[in-house]
C-alpha cells in the first residue's frame, strides 16, 4: 500500500427534509384541517480513528463526502426519515485541520474516538405545525435547512515511540531492519527512504514502535530534500536514537546539523530526549572510532553508543538506553540518558526480525 500523510477533501452534512403541505381528506368530515408532518433532519459527518489504518491513500481516490439528506414531510402527520450520518474513518494520529491549512480543529489521538465535522440540517414544518386560532388552513411549510459543508486538511502524523533522525546514509533503515521486523528498502545512495516506515522492537518484555523518517540534510526545515514533509511524524515520538555515520569525515558537524533542522522547524523538539549512537564502526578501528568519539564529545552532552546495524553489534544495550527513556503509562517519569546507562543490565532485548 502506498503511502500518504495528506489530503483535502470537501463534507458535506445532509440537507433537512422539506415540510408537508397537506389536508384531511375523510369522508364526513367537513373542517378536515391540515395534517403535513416535519420533514426529517439530515445526517451528520463524523470522523472516527480507527487502529487498523496507517496511510490516508484512501482518500486519493475520494474527496467528496456527503452524508444523505432528510426525507420529506408526509401527509397524515408522518414525519419524513432522518438521514443517514456518515462515518469517515482515519488513521490514530490524524489532524483534522481547516481549509486555511494552520488551524487545527481536532487531533484524533484515540482510537475509537468520534468528531462531528458538519451537522446536518434540520427538517422543515409541516403545516400542521403553522395552525393557529386565526389560521386554521395554513397553505405553506418550513423548506428546512441545509446541512453544514467544508473544505478540510487530513495530516497524518505516526504515533511511535522511537523517531529515527540522521543524515541521508546513516544507516537508518538498516537499524530498522536488523532489530524489527520491518523490511524498508537499502541502497548505498542518499534518500533511499522516501517515506516513513514502522516497526517494533521488544526490550524488557516492552514492545516499542521505531518510526524511519527519510534522511534530513541542512536546510529541510525550509523544503531542502524530503525532510520539511517528513518532520511532522517525529513530533509525537517519546525519544529520539539519532543515528551518524561514523564513516562520515566531520561527524560533529553532522550531529550539528540534525540538531540545528530539529530546533528550526519546531523549538519543541530540543527537549525531546535523545540518544546518541555511532554507527558503522565495523569499518572503522578502534583508533578512529576512539577519534571519532573523541570529536562528538565536544558537542554532545549524552553517552555515545558505537554500534553497527549491519553487523548487530551493540545494539542490545543502545536498545536499553531508548526503552528507559520512553514515557509508557506505567511510568511515573522518563529517565535521563546518564540514568539510562545504570539500568542497562536490568533488561533483555528479544527482536522480532
Amino acid at each position: 500500500m502506498k503511502f500518504l500523510d495528506q489530503a483535502k477533501i470537501y463534507i458535506k452534512a445532509g440537507d433537512g427534509g422539506k415540510g408537508c403541505v397537506a389536508f384531511r381528506r375523510e369522508k364526513f368530515i367537513e373542517f378536515g384541517g391540515p395534517n403535513g408532518g416535519d420533514g426529517g433532519d439530515g445526517g451528520s459527518v463524523y470522523f472516527e480513528a480507527v487502529e487498523n489504518l496507517n496511510t490516508l491513500i484512501d482518500f486519493r481516490y475520494q474527496q467528496h463526502f456527503k452524508a444523505q439528506k432528510g426525507q420529506q414531510g408526509m401527509g397524515s402527520e408522518m414525519t419524513g426519515y432522518k438521514g443517514e450520518d456518515l462515518i469517515i474513518k482515519v488513521p490514530v494520529g490524524t489532524e483534522i485541520v481547516a481549509e486555511d491549512g494552520t488551524t487545527v480543529l481536532k487531533d484524533m489521538v484515540v482510537a475509537g474516538e468520534r468528531f462531528l465535522i458538519a451537522k446536518g440540517g434540520k427538517g422543515g414544518l409541516g403545516n400542521t405545525r403553522f395552525k393557529t386560532s386565526t389560521n386554521q388552513a395554513p397553505r405553506y411549510a418550513g423548506p428546512g435547512t441545509p446541512g453544514e459543508e467544508i473544505w478540510v486538511w487530513l495530516r497524518l502524523k505516526i504515533i511511535a515511540d522511537v523517531g529515527l533522525i540522521g543524515l541521508p546514509n546513516a544507516g537508518k533503515s538498516t537499524f530498522l531492519s536488523a532489530v524489527t521486523a520491518a523490511r524498508p528498502k537499502i541502497a548505498s545512495y542518499p534518500f533511499t527512504t522516501l517515506h516513513p516506515h514502522l516497526g517494533v522492537a521488544w526490550c524488557g518484555g516492552k514492545e516499542m514502535v521505531l518510526a524511519d523518517i527519510p534522511g534530513l540534510i541542512e536546510g529541510a526545515h525550509d523544503g531542502v530534500g524530503l525532510g520539511d514533509r517528513f518532520l511532522k511524524h517525529i513530533e509525537r515520538c517519546s525519544v529520539f536514537l539519532h543515528l551518524l555515520d561514523a564513516t562520515a569525515e566531520n561527524v560533529a558537524a553532522d550531529y550539528k546539523t540534525i540538531r540545528k533542522e530539529l530546533e528550526l522547524y519546531n523549538d519543541k523538539l530540543k527537549n525531546t530526549p535523545e540518544v546518541v549512537a555511532l554507527n558503522k564502526c565495523d569499518a572503522l578501528t578502534e583508533e578512529e572510532i576512539a577519534d571519532k568519539l573523541k570529536a562528538l564529545k565536544k558537542v554532545c552532552k549524552n553517552k555515545i553508543f558505537t554500534i553497527s546495524a549491519v553487523a548487530h553489534n551493540n545494539l542490545e544495550p543502545c536498545l536499553q538506553a531508548v526503552d528507559a527513556l520512553i514515557a509508557r503509562g506505567n511510568r511515573g517519569k522518563k529517565e535521563s540518558a546518564t540514568e539510562a546507562e545504570t539500568i542497562v543490565e536490568k533488561k533483555t532485548w528479544s527482536p522480532l526480525g
